[in-house]
């Protein structure tokens, strides 16, 4: 029953895609959020107690079935949500790929070929961020939080050289690093993981503009050394999870490089304006990181997960990572390869860099370009329609994301309430210095077009003068 029987596989397989190519076609015309119903989706569970075999065509409808009721639909051209995207069909057909094959990427000989395509990979995007591919070093990971906390690990090992053998009962001090108010919360998660605690973690004010207060940062680096703590790390945002700003990343590498600080750069979202000529000086500076994490299951469309941990020092992963084992395999010793199980901090691995390879391949750098200009064309288009519909938008940058308020004040819960209750579309809402809570829309699809943003501002007048007349 493990392995089913041929004229069974091919059945299934070619349900299977009949199934990929109706969720293509249709989704756009249904639902884009279910019906939150815990004890219904509880009841359709209830009589699956694995006790006989199913009909395998049969439990892959019933699940496939349940996913249409009961899922936020992300590929949905009416998500504007948190960077989830539709996926890319090539990264679909790779993710196939990597489950029926199931390559490790713990040992090099095991998956040559596969840790050889990230390997590449890592020298190319990191050459996008201006690294020398000679020197660009870098991690396939499960996503931004993983990328984020192996840059705070890495930071560690490179001030302080014993890390890896004592960790923070070795320091003479308490260490502390660096972030805006505006920084990922994974940041106070790798804290707390690194044995720091997350008052290690120093939250730097921002200016008007929402983007990382350079002199403040300065201020409270001379503070931290004044008061006897060990400052090692300061990270910079390229594109903010609530507002899209970018962090003035030559300034901010310039207090990092007078402070003899390790300087990384969160571009999990908006390191893909890399691509595309026209936004890439908005990450000028970002070749100055020591680190970088990028995330290509957001901009780059592909499925979840594929995170990557991006650096410009070769070594640091290995001085981070090693450990000696006697049970890897050593067919590879010799050779001028990498295991990743010494370079990472996962040890048994999915094949994460096929579908960000395929998807490369295909669409290419231009391709890619194309589209990452359309979801910002879509972006401006939103902002301009709110504009012209009565509602205000308070952040100012040029990536799809928009944070914006009713200028007769309803409020921005009740109005994403109505808005994703009705199944229209996938609002959210966010708190910003100065200008408290807010709506928050962030283009994150490639299918979405000006059809799409204009039934979000219908269905958001909609919500509005509901939410008015209450």
């Amino acid at each position: 029953m493990l392995l089913l029987d041929k004229p069974v596989r091919v059945d299934l397989w070619r349900r299977l895609i009949e199934i990929l190519e109706r969720y293509a076609d249709s989704v756009h015309l249904g639902r884009v959020t279910p019906e939150l119903d815990p004890e219904a989706i509880r009841a359709l569970l209830a009589p699956v107690d694995f006790s006989a075999p199913v009909d395998p065509e049969q439990a892959l409808q019933f699940v496939a079935d349940n996913l249409w009721r009961f899922q936020t639909h992300t590929p949905h051209p009416r998500y504007y949500g948190l960077f989830n995207p539709a996926p890319t069909t090539m990264g679909i057909a790779a993710d196939a790929l990597v489950a029926a094959f199931n390559p490790q990427l713990a040992a090099w000989s095991h998956s040559p070929l596969a840790v050889e395509i990230e390997q590449h990979l890592i020298r190319h995007l990191g050459v996008r961020f201006g690294y020398d591919p000679v020197s660009a070093a870098g991690a396939f990971a499960s996503g931004g939080a993983e990328a984020n906390h192996t840059a705070v690990l890495t930071a560690l090992t490179h001030a302080f050289p014993d890390f890896a053998r004592l960790g923070a009962r070795g320091l003479p001090a308490d260490p502390v690093f660096y972030a805006s108010t505006e920084s990922h919360h994974s940041f106070l998660k790798a804290a707390r993981l690194c044995g720091l605690g997350w008052e290690s973690l120093r939250n730097i004010p921002v200016t008007a503009d929402l983007a990382m207060d350079k002199e403040a940062l300065r201020s409270a680096i001379r503070v931290d050394r004044e008061q006897g703590r060990l400052p090692f790390l300061v990270v910079a945002t390229a594109g903010t999870t609530s507002a899209g700003v970018v962090d003035p990343l030559p300034s901010v590498a310039s207090v990092a490089g007078d402070e003899g600080l390790w300087f990384h750069v969160d571009a999990a979202w908006g390191g893909a304006a890399a691509i595309d000529p026209q936004l890439r000086p908005l990450l000028a500076g970002i070749e100055r990181a020591d680190s970088i994490s990028f995330d290509a299951h957001k901009w780059l469309s592909v499925p979840m997960g594929a995170g990557l941990y991006l650096t410009r020092h070769p070594d640091i992963l290995r001085r981070t990572f090693h450990t000696a084992t006697a049970y890897m395999p050593r067919e590879a010793a010799g050779l001028d390869v990498i295991d990743p199980h010494l370079e990472s901090m996962q040890w048994s691995r999915r094949f994460t860099g096929l579908k960000v390879f395929l998807s490369l391949m295909v669409a290419g750098w231009a391709g890619y370009g194309r589209a990452i200009r359309h979801m910002t064309a879509m972006g401006q288009l939103l902002r301009s329609e709110l504009e012209r519909s009565g509602w205000e938008v308070v952040n100012r940058t040029p990536l799809p994301v928009v944070c914006f308020r009713d200028r007769s004040g309803a409020d921005p819960a009740a109005v994403v309430r109505r808005v994703v209750g009705s199944g229209e579309a996938w609002i959210s809402t966010t708190l910003l210095p100065v200008y408290g809570a807010t709506l928050r829309a962030c283009i994150t699809n490639y299918r979405t077009q000006a059809d799409d943003i204009h039934a979000l501002i219908e269905s958001l007048d909609h919500a509005r003068r509901e939410t008015l007349s209450a």
